[in-house]
């Protein structure tokens, strides 16, 4: 494995609790890409510096340590703006990375269908096109490793030019993706099918989950971050009988680049095709209470947080009894705790779905005249037939719909006269 330094800084009014954690996920996003964390700086300051970030004086301590231990790469906690990067690399003798680049790298590495690997590429771009200089993007001479992954290994002489074609290339090639999946939204929308979204920080249990209630054709799980990029979507059976659409979605990270969040936007937004979200969270992790918030930050800026969604503790097997019942929170009639690896929990999760799937359904009766068949095959689309009687001049249907729907129907009443 590749040996790494990881950098991180602490500004004045920065908690440190914050500060520990977010290298401690820094050093399993390193684990997750390849490499070897041998030791982690963290260095405060009051402010950072414009040149090196961390200071000039700072980084020639790393130089050294570099040296002596045979380091290949230095990750920072940090974005690196593109003169800072290059500062670094003329005077550390390693790859110089930045947070952003390296989950970049780790999305490359994912990526397995050509919407993913499209997504991820415009996202690599555009991180990049501000790097590049006169003898091409920076990518520490493409000496392999972590954070190597990307369009400059494919052509450094990429000009800023062809970059942007690309880009636009990119962005054409992605906006037929989002058509098609208006497409696909479309036709599920006309088989009256809700959709139920499984979102969560990454590695919470999002994957596992999905397989134990869909049983069959099981997706990939691992425990790593960032296991699965592409939203999988299966029906499955609630405990009624009812069919529903279950998705599983990308986990969401603290300071997810920007550059990922544009990308991804036409995969996210599958989210807000959902009638109900199951927020997995990992009740056994230290900063689970951060990662809820990161969580409904970003399902806030998708213009999600409108979606009921339900509160999920996952992998309540590892917790200890006595801490689970000290809790208060763990008892909260509002959050559900589960175990996606034995299923403990899960029968409460699914009649909580099919509830809140419910709320919104209406029954009501409707006659139609037989003189207006384009009527019928209206009702019929938006409402689900209960019970239908045949008269001599109409049809008396007795249907089930949620109340948007019912609102179509009477207005086309009305319009047919």
């Amino acid at each position: 494995m590749e040996k790494v330094i990881t950098v991180g800084i602490k500004l004045p009014g920065a908690k440190s609790k914050e500060i520990y954690e977010s290298i401690q996920e820094l050093s399993r996003l390193v684990n997750t890409a390849g490499g070897e964390v041998i030791q982690t700086i963290i260095q405060s300051r009051k402010k950072y510096d414009p040149a090196y970030l961390i200071g000039k004086g700072k980084a020639l301590e790393i130089k050294d340590i570099c040296k002596k231990e045979n380091i290949r790469a230095v990750v920072f906690d940090e974005n690196l703006t593109p003169a800072q990067q290059r500062n670094l690399e003329e005077l550390i003798d390693a790859k110089i990375i930045d947070r952003t680049r390296l989950i970049l790298d780790i999305f490359a590495g994912r990526a397995k269908t050509s919407e993913a690997e499209l997504q991820v590429e415009l996202a690599q771009i555009k991180y990049f096109l501000p790097r590049l200089n006169q003898h091409g993007i920076w990518l520490d001479n493409q000496v392999g490793g972590i954070g190597t992954r990307g369009p400059g290994e494919r052509k450094l002489e990429y000009d800023r030019r062809r970059l942007r074609d690309r880009i636009s290339h990119l962005n054409s090639e992605i906006e037929k993706i989002r058509k098609h999946r208006e497409i696909q939204r479309s036709k599920r929308q006309s088989m009256r099918i809700p959709m139920i979204a499984l979102v969560g920080y990454t590695n919470v249990g999002k994957s596992t989950l999905f397989n134990k209630i869909i049983a069959e054709n099981a997706v990939y799980a691992d425990d790593k971050l960032f296991a699965t990029l592409d939203p999988t979507t299966r029906r499955i059976k609630l405990p009624s009988g009812s069919i529903a659409l279950l998705t599983d979605t990308v986990g969401f990270i603290r300071k997810l680049p920007t550059e990922l969040v544009a990308s991804f936007r036409a995969t996210l937004e599958v989210i807000l095709e959902a009638k109900c979200i199951i927020h997995i969270i990992d009740i056994t992790s230290p900063d689970y209470k951060t990662q809820e918030k990161i969580v409904l930050d970003t399902l806030r800026q998708l213009g999600a947080d409108r979606i009921p969604i339900i509160r999920v503790f996952n992998k309540i097997d590892l917790l200890p009894g006595y801490l689970f019942k000290q809790k208060k929170q763990f008892s909260q009639n509002t959050t559900i705790k589960i175990s996606a690896k034995t299923g403990e929990g899960l029968d409460e999760l699914l009649n909580k779905v099919e509830k809140i799937l419910s709320q919104d359904k209406i029954v009501k009766t409707i006659t139609i005249p037989y003189a207006h068949p384009e009527l019928m095959s209206y009702v019929y689309s938006l409402g689900k037939v209960i019970n239908q009687t045949y008269r001599s001049d109409s049809l008396k249907l007795k249907i089930e719909t949620d109340i948007s729907n019912w609102n179509k129907i009477q207005k086309q009443i009305i319009k047919t006269g």
